[in-house]
Parts: structure tokens; C-alpha cells; sequence
């Protein structure tokens, strides 16, 4: 959906017509949901965010109002054209966030960690965005934030990701900026009886994953350790 949103400023940029990062929303009542997040909590009517802002929140406080209020903006059917147009079949925008009517229905939102990855690489190399718009959006998922991956990692890393969380469900992906070798990573956990469990689960995968590409990037093509 954020990937979406940052293509549809570019076409707003070029003449098209499309939800634009500059544009207002004033908080309504009717759009507030449970869960995290703080705009349920804003004044209606008086506070004012821009499609920046509400994407801010979705990253680093993973808001449901801010997120629902997007993915009306952005277009559901829209997120989801595009997936399908990049060629992920199993990446899909079912519903909005606390619908839980929705889900029971099986009607949910899924995705694949290939998948994931996939998307993450073709933001990484400006194929789904212009470069420019591709570091702007990474920047913002670079944002400190509660999350799994970056748990066992060295704190001066820039981690680029986003973590999701349900009842019995940890994910996170992102990218890791190895110096010399960054990579995307993605690690979805479901069924888990432990969600504690399930969120380490994620970091130790992620901190063998580092401690692979740290020392690939740090190696000659032979193996020599060359820092």
C-alpha cells in the first residue's frame, strides 16, 4: 500500500491524477478503529496530516486508522492491480485493518516471504519507483520503530523494514544495510503458541542472516576477510 501510494505521487507530479503525499486529510471520527495508533485518539475535524504523515504512522506506530484512511485513498483494487501487474500472485489487499467480519469471512490480507522479498528488491533497485522516490520511501521505512529484525543486530545498522502482528502471527521484513552487501529479508511466522517465541524466532533468523552478508561483504571474491 505505501508503495502504491509513493507511485501514485509520482503520477500526481507528472500531471496524472492521483493521491499526492502533500495531500490534507482531517481526522474524522467515523474513520477511527481500535488497535494501535494515535490518530483514533486526534481532535476530528481539527487535526490535519498529509498523506506523509499518515504513512509516518503506519511505519513507525503501524496506526489502523492511518492505514485504513490509505488504503481508501490509494485504492484497494489499485494495490492490488499493481501487485498482480509486478508479477506477485499471492501478495494481496483483502481487507482494512480491525475488520474482523472481514476476516472470519476469509477475506485477509496475505503475502509470501518470496514475494516480500521480491517487492523490497525491485524498491531497492528503483524498478517499482523512481530512485528517488524509491530512497525517500526507504528512508521512511528506516524510521526507529518497535520491530523483530533489528533485534540482534547492531544498532548502527540501517534497517529498512516493517514488521506486522495479529493473534498468533510475528512477520517482519526489510532490507539490512551490510555494508558493501546489503540484502532483503523476510520472515513470516503463523500458528505460533508463543508469540514471544515467534518474535525471537524472527531476530535469531535475521542475525544469522546478517552475520552471513557482514562477512560476504567484508571478503574478497575468494573469502579473505579484507576490512
Amino acid at each position: 500500500m505505501l508503495a502504491e501510494l509513493y507511485r501514485q505521487d509520482e503520477r500526481a507530479a507528472a500531471g496524472g491524477t492521483a493521491a499526492k503525499l502533500d495531500d490534507l486529510y482531517v481526522v474524522d471520527a467515523k474513520d477511527a478503529v481500535g488497535g494501535e495508533g494515535v490518530v483514533q485518539s486526534m481532535t476530528p475535524g481539527v487535526t490535519r496530516l498529509t498523506n506523509r504523515d499518515l504513512a509516518a504512522l503506519v511505519v513507525t506506530l503501524s496506526d489502523n486508522t492511518a492505514t485504513n484512511v490509505l488504503i481508501d485513498r490509494v485504492g484497494m483494487d489499485a494495490v492490488n492491480a499493481w501487485l498482480s501487474g509486478s508479477g506477485l500472485k499471492h501478495t494481496r489487499l483483502r481487507r482494512h485493518m480491525m475488520d474482523v467480519s472481514a476476516a472470519r469471512e476469509g477475506r485477509e490480507n496475505t503475502a509470501t516471504p518470496r514475494e516480500l522479498v521480491s517487492l523490497l528488491q525491485a524498491i531497492h533497485d528503483g524498478r517499482a519507483l523512481q530512485q528517488a522516490t524509491a530512497d525517500e520511501l526507504l528512508k521512511l521505512l528506516g524510521a526507529r520503530k518497535e520491530s523483530y529484525i533489528p533485534r540482534l543486530l547492531p544498532s548502527e545498522l540501517l534497517i529498512a523494514n516493517k514488521p506486522g502482528n495479529l493473534d498468533g502471527v510475528r512477520n517482519d521484513a526489510g532490507i539490512v544495510f551490510v555494508p558493501g552487501r546489503p540484502f532483503a529479508i523476510a520472515v513470516m511466522t503463523t500458528f505460533a503458541r508463543d508469540d514471544l517465541a515467534a518474535e525471537s524466532s524472527i531476530a535469531r533468523i535475521a542475525h544469522a542472516a546478517w552475520s552471513y552478508f557482514d562477512r560476504v561483504g567484508g571478503s574478497s571474491p575468494l573469502g579473505r576477510v579484507v576490512r
